[in-house]
């Protein structure tokens, strides 16, 4: 296993290898996920697109262990997922749900605490390392000036920092986000995708889950297109987004354009199409 750089403030980054192995997810014996094999491209932003009810934010979960396969494996490091002890795997992999809540009258920084949570126990209560894991967490989502706010006082932009804040103060090499820029503004959602960029600069390997595909196209370095439980497409934006992909993935007929300033691809819609 091989290490990443860091300031001399942060500890070094473990590059994890995250993939899964003819992967079956699913609910009340419905399959939703089927034989899926991947491999994420460690210490890179990996997005995840697709319509509504593709298998998107249950892959995810799978992949933090949230879910767990009705067959296959999801592996770290080339070992079993399901085999590690939770707060081990919790040490490894840190996970942003969609609909995540937190009490009334939290401050910042008693969020971003919940972060160390899986580095606690009986014999190992509340540290100087631990403090210092929060501070950094708030300083990488610029949040020092606001550590003692409350949530409810913050905009949507900083409130979603505070919460991916949270995550990083786990020091995971696994970050997984789903949908993190939901219902923000662009200038939030710029934000926030400014700092999942930051994330994977220190060697994190972070994965998003999507709606956007222009917007996973610009900030994603790996894509991974789903339908129907499968992956239709996998690789850089550039190369795996075309017309094609999109009337496949959406049933919609569009323009594949270049961004002038990034060279990535920007999804113009066109029409709907009627099958039959």
């Amino acid at each position: 296993m091989s290490t990443v750089e860091a300031p001399s403030a942060e500890p070094a980054v473990e590059v994890a290898d995250l993939a899964t192995e003819r992967l079956d997810l699913g609910y009340d014996g419905t399959r939703v996920v089927h034989a899926l094999d991947l491999r994420l491209p460690p210490g890179r932003v990996t997005a995840i697109v697709g319509p509504n009810g593709c298998g998107k934010s249950t892959l995810l979960g799978a992949l933090a262990r949230v879910h767990g396969p009705q067959g296959g494996a999801v592996l770290l490091d080339g070992r079993d997922l399901a085999t590690l002890r939770p707060r081990d795997a919790a040490r490894r992999i840190g996970l942003l749900p969609q609909q995540a809540e937190a009490p009334d009258g939290l401050t910042v920084r008693d969020l971003v605490r919940y972060g160390r949570h899986p580095h606690q126990g009986l014999l190992r209560q509340w540290s100087p390392g631990d403090a210092a894991a929060v501070h950094r967490a708030l300083a990488a989502a610029d949040l020092l000036d606001l550590a003692d706010r409350p949530l409810d006082t913050l905009s949507g932009g900083q409130r979603q920092r505070a919460w991916i804040a949270m995550v990083v103060a786990q020091e995971t090499a696994v970050v997984l986000l789903d949908e993190p820029t939901s219902a923000l503004d662009l200038g939030h959602q710029l934000e926030v995708l400014d700092l999942v960029h930051d994330l994977a600069a220190r060697g994190r390997t972070v994965v998003l889950v999507l709606h956007d595909l222009s917007t996973a196209c610009r900030h994603a370095d790996h894509l991974v297109a789903m339908r129907a439980g499968r992956v239709v497409a996998e690789g850089p934006p550039a190369d795996v987004v075309t017309p094609a992909l999109v009337r496949e993935l959406y049933g919609v007929e569009a323009q594949v354009l270049r961004d002038p300033t990034s060279g990535t691809p920007v999804v113009c819609p066109v029409r709907r199409v009627r099958e039959g």
